[in-house]
C-alpha cells in the first residue's frame, strides 16, 4: 500500500491499494474511489465495539474499502482544517487519541474507546472517553491545526492548554492540574485547569482547538432577526 497526503489547510490522504489490500474508515469518510474498489459497511467489533466508538465520537458503522485490482486509488478527506498524521503501529505500543480524530486504518489496527478516569478525565478538557489505537498496521488521524511531536523522558512533564492534546503513547500519564495564582485564573485566559502529561513516551500537541475555533466563529454567524 502506498499513500500521499495532499493539501495543507483541508488535507486529504490518497491511498493506492493493490489487489486484496483494504482500509476501513468511519461511515461517510470516503471522498472518491476507483472502479476496482468495493465497499462493505458493517458494525466492526460487534455491538459493543460500535457503542464504544459512539462514545468516543465515531460512527456506529464502519466502511471497509477493498481493492480487487492493482493500483486502485482511494481518497479520504479530513472534515476540519488541520493536519493528517500517519501513524505506524508495531503491535507493542498503544496510542490514546482525542475524540473524533480517527480517519482510516489498515485491517490490523484496532480502534476502541478509552475511558480516562481520574482528574484528567473529568477536568483535563479532553473528555472522559477518548480513543485508543492498538494492533499492527498503518492508521491516519485528522488533527486540528499544526501538529508538534515531542518525546518526554521518564519523569519529564509538559503542561498543555485544554483541548490541545492530540494523542500520546500509552506509557505517558495524563492528569489535570489547577492553574496557580488568582490573577492567572481570572485573567490568564487558560481556564481553571491545565493538562499535565508525564513521560516516558511520545506526545503530539495540536496548535488549534476545534471548540475554541468554533467559539471565535460564533460572532460572524448571521442571526435571524425578527
Amino acid at each position: 500500500m502506498q499513500y500521499q497526503i495532499l493539501g495543507e489547510t483541508m488535507p486529504a490522504v490518497r491511498i493506492l491499494l493493490d489487489a486484496g489490500e483494504s482500509v476501513y474508515t468511519q461511515s461517510g469518510g470516503m471522498t472518491s474511489m476507483q472502479d476496482g474498489i468495493t465497499m462493505e459497511t458493517n458494525m466492526r467489533g460487534g455491538m459493543l465495539g460500535g457503542l464504544g466508538r459512539l462514545f468516543s465520537g465515531e460512527s456506529l458503522f464502519m466502511a471497509t474499502f477493498r481493492a480487487n485490482r492493482p493500483e486502485q486509488e482511494l481518497l479520504i478527506s479530513s472534515t476540519m482544517p488541520g493536519s493528517i498524521l500517519p501513524l505506524q503501529l508495531d503491535g507493542r505500543m498503544e496510542y490514546i487519541c482525542q475524540k473524533q480524530s480517527f480517519l482510516c486504518a489498515t485491517q490490523g489496527v484496532e480502534l476502541s474507546a478509552y475511558a480516562q478516569f481520574g482528574s484528567g478525565g473529568f477536568l483535563g478538557g479532553e473528555g472522559l472517553v477518548m480513543q485508543k489505537l492498538s494492533g499492527q498496521g498503518l492508521a491516519f488521524l485528522e488533527l486540528d491545526g499544526t501538529v508538534i511531536e515531542k518525546t518526554l523522558a521518564p519523569g519529564e512533564t509538559l503542561r498543555v492548554s485544554t483541548g490541545h492534546v492530540a494523542l500520546y503513547e500509552a506509557t505517558v500519564s495524563y492528569r489535570a492540574e489547577m492553574v496557580r495564582g488568582f490573577k492567572n485564573i481570572l485573567f490568564g485566559g487558560e481556564g481553571l485547569f491545565l493538562t499535565v502529561l508525564e513521560g516516558p513516551g511520545k506526545i503530539w500537541v495540536q496548535s488549534m482547538c476545534v471548540a475554541e475555533f468554533a467559539a471565535k466563529m460564533i460572532p460572524y454567524i448571521p442571526s435571524k432577526r425578527n
